[in-house]
């Protein structure tokens, strides 16, 4: 009679725990049910949360990235203008001192849309100013030949870890791409609307400005690289984080499937048990007799 109770509480208590699996579908309700489940779910949700990680840098990776490669688009477009309108003032004997003054409030309009593009930003930071907190990469300086001063913190740039080996430059150096001083596309666009109003011929400045056009497109081309590179990582942090939601669905969820046919499995089993322990602990004469 002892044995039969005990059977039937241990099926019972087994009903039991079949039916919570198969209520939550996890196979792992506690570390008890499965020490080395448990320890290798563990490994996977931590490399799970890295790679959640990883998938927020190169998200917004891929926006300064996108932020950057549009600028340098649009100051590419600028300057093909300066040029054009250079080549138009260097013609001396086609051009009044009217038309050539029309050409350099052009080319002043233009230089203010430079600096605008010089000072965009991506979520409130500058993306020419590398790690520096200014609002601007490139701000109002009366000392300096352009009238400008670079910000920016020297040597510094943004970063975004992509993978566990692997860091990609997301902004871009302002004094390499527009010139810093003297030496700054502000100051060339000065230097031309200057030669104009003085008459001076300004074809001399069309080798100035195809060397920073150069400049521009290689700066271009590196972001277009490093843009590449993340598109890749992207890619891969994806596959993987499908990868790892495979392992940890195999490690601690339950098949619904199985779940149903073991339950009923252990329902037959415990009603058999109830059958046996019903004839096992039938009342007797002697219960009476007491």
């Amino acid at each position: 009679m002892r044995t039969a109770q005990q059977n039937l509480q241990n099926s019972m208590a087994t009903l039991g725990a079949v039916r919570e699996k198969a209520t939550n579908l996890q196979r792992i309700g506690r570390p008890s049910d499965d020490p080395i489940g448990t320890a290798n779910s563990l490994l996977v949700r931590a490399e799970q949360a890295s790679t959640d990680q990883y998938k927020r840098n190169i998200s917004d990776g891929l926006g300064w990235l996108s932020t950057v490669d549009s600028t340098l688009s649009n100051v590419t477009g600028l300057l093909n203008r300066v040029r054009d309108l250079t080549v138009q003032g260097a013609n001396d004997g086609a051009m009044s001192p009217t038309a050539k003054e029309a050409i350099a409030v052009e080319l002043e309009s233009l230089r203010e849309d430079l600096l605008v593009q010089a000072n965009s930003t991506y979520l409130g930071r500058t993306i020419f100013a590398g790690s520096s907190n200014a609002g601007a990469a490139f701000v109002a300086d009366p000392t300096s030949p352009d009238g400008l001063a670079f910000s920016g913190a020297p040597g510094s740039s943004v970063e975004r870890r992509i993978d566990g080996h692997s860091l990609v430059r997301v902004d871009s150096d302002g004094t390499t791409v527009f010139g810093q001083g003297a030496a700054s596309v502000f100051a060339l666009v000065d230097s031309i609307v200057a030669d104009l109003r003085g008459g001076t011929n300004v074809g001399v400045k069309l080798v100035d400005i195809d060397a920073r056009l150069e400049v521009i497109k290689g700066e271009w081309a590196t972001v277009g690289t490093r843009h590449s590179q993340v598109m890749k990582a992207e890619e891969t942090t994806m596959s993987k984080a499908i990868a790892l939601e495979s392992q940890r669905s195999e490690i601690e969820d339950l098949d619904l499937g199985r779940a149903i046919l073991d339950l009923q499995a252990q329902e037959v089993s415990y009603q058999s048990a109830l059958a046996v322990s019903a004839r096992v602990l039938q009342p007797t004469l002697m219960d009476f007799l007491r």
